[in-house]
């Protein structure tokens, strides 16, 4: 992550949530700006060795991130930042064509060593914590379904978290975030790196209309490929490969029709 404003002190003295819940303070934080309330969820994974390092590496000022939440394997829930203060666990993002995500959302970190450590799956024990705590977020925030997202969903290309194996069915069944069935994988017309035209025009005018931030080009670029890729992880998690098959199409499109 991009390095952030000068660090703020902490006023992080009592935990936000009704979760039980340990608290921490971090220091790399400061004020939201132009919001007086976040209204997005973003779900990280800590892509670090183990929970203990990723804690730490979370509280000091030379790590230049930060973040609201985390949560260790056995389901401890961890409060770093306080929910009316701008974490910095974005970075360089984008959603629905907002920029400064950090000043709009509250981030979680689940403790998982990533795909560069060999990316476990994630215990049941985490995330049903993960689960009771969303669900308290989002009623006391008022976060709209769309805007409970993941890292790879805002930063396509630059991160990958929570990655394929993050269970977002589950979390869906309990009434956390936007989710339609996939489509089943088939054969059929696909689109790729390269191609270009009317069809790769209306595919970028989907995902940019369901949030992300890609430009409406007409050009199968890498940007792109990385915003299907994605949006495959999150959606239609079978196979990730950022080629615009018909069951990520029609996934997408059953999504874009549920929206209100």
């Amino acid at each position: 992550m991009s390095k952030q404003d000068q660090p703020t002190i902490s006023l992080l003295d009592v935990a936000d949530t009704n979760c039980t819940c340990e608290v921490k303070r971090a220091v790399n934080l400061n004020e939201r700006r132009g919001l007086e309330k976040p209204d997005m969820l973003i779900l990280h994974y800590t892509g670090m060795p183990s929970g203990d390092q990723a804690l730490n590496w979370l509280c000091v000022e030379e790590s230049q991130v930060s973040c609201h939440y985390l949560i260790h394997e056995d389901g401890r829930i961890v409060q770093m930042v306080a929910e009316n203060k701008r974490a910095w666990h974005a970075g360089a993002s984008k959603w629905l064509g907002y920029e400064d995500i950090n000043s709009r959302s509250i981030g979680i970190e689940i403790v998982n060593r990533g795909h560069d450590h060999g990316y476990p799956d994630f215990p049941d024990t985490q995330i049903n914590a993960v689960i009771l705590l969303c669900k308290d977020i989002i009623e006391r925030q008022d976060i709209a379904a769309r805007n409970v997202v993941g890292h790879s969903d805002i930063a396509p290309g630059r991160k990958q978290d929570p990655g394929e194996k993050f269970p977002w069915a589950q979390l869906f069944e309990n009434g956390i975030g936007h989710l339609v069935e996939p489509s089943a994988i088939r054969d059929g017309r696909f689109f790729q790196m390269g191609e270009s035209g009317q069809p790769i025009e209306a595919l970028q005018s989907m995902l940019s209309l369901y949030g992300y931030g890609v430009e409406v080009s007409g050009e199968y670029n890498q940007h792109t490929a990385n915003c299907v890729k994605a949006f495959q992880m999150h959606f239609r998690q079978a196979k990730v490969d950022g080629i615009a098959d018909a069951s990520t199409i029609d996934t997408l499109y059953r999504l874009i029709k549920q929206l209100d």
